[in-house]
């Protein structure tokens, strides 16, 4: 669970005056978010090579030793540059395990070109589908994700990362402004295009979709 907005000023601040148990406590609220957002990011392909949790501990030490950067500059909220730390793991783990000669990974599996890797279209497109478990259900599922998936892919890569961050990751509008790099109106006009422009994909899906789209 997350900290309270107010007491994440107050746990930077005894981090800053050296507070080691404060570092302990702040990180251990996020992990839960983490989680769910390197579960989005990481690359089908490296389930069962790479651990998540080994993610975000990699990202918990980055932080621990830029702690001082931080506090003397904390010009995004915690999270974010947190987020941040934790998404260049992600990034690095793509590159160790994926990257080939004259093979650019990111183009095939991010939808949005950013500091971190984007959700893949796969990975969205499942989420948005649901479970569907019978030999039936599974095939229809199979044709349906391509057909999203393509769907996907025609979107603004920025509507389609505003999206995910708002909708998976549960961000405020301003946090998903500070991680995107954009002004809160700017934000909240791209989500809720992007949320408009989602409900007419699924809409025009055969069928439709089983799984919570909105």
């Amino acid at each position: 669970m997350s900290p309270p907005p107010g007491q994440v000023p107050e746990l930077v601040a005894r981090i800053a005056a050296g507070d080691r148990e404060a570092i302990v406590e702040l990180l251990a609220r996020y992990r839960s978010r983490l989680r769910r957002m390197v579960a989005l990011r990481l690359d089908p392909r490296l389930q069962g090579r790479v651990d998540a949790s080994d993610v975000i501990q990699e990202g918990y030490l980055d932080a621990i030793r830029r702690l001082d950067e931080y506090t003397r500059d904390p010009s995004v909220p915690f999270y974010i540059w947190l987020r941040f730390l934790v998404g260049q793991r992600v990034a690095e783990c793509h590159r160790r395990h994926l990257t080939r000669p004259g093979r650019d990974v990111g183009r095939e599996v991010s939808i949005y070109r950013g500091a971190m890797p984007g959700v893949s279209s796969g990975a969205l497109a499942a989420r948005l589908l649901g479970k569907l478990t019978s030999p039936l259900q599974a095939a229809m599922r199979a044709e349906r994700k391509l057909q999203l998936q393509e769907a996907l892919n025609s979107m603004d890569p920025i509507d389609r990362e505003v999206l995910v961050l708002r909708h998976y990751e549960q961000m405020s509008n301003g946090d998903a402004a500070a991680a995107l790099g954009l002004e809160k109106a700017a934000a909240s006009k791209r989500y809720t295009r992007a949320l408009e422009r989602l409900q007419q994909i699924l809409g025009d899906l055969p069928g439709g979709v089983d799984g919570d789209a909105t």
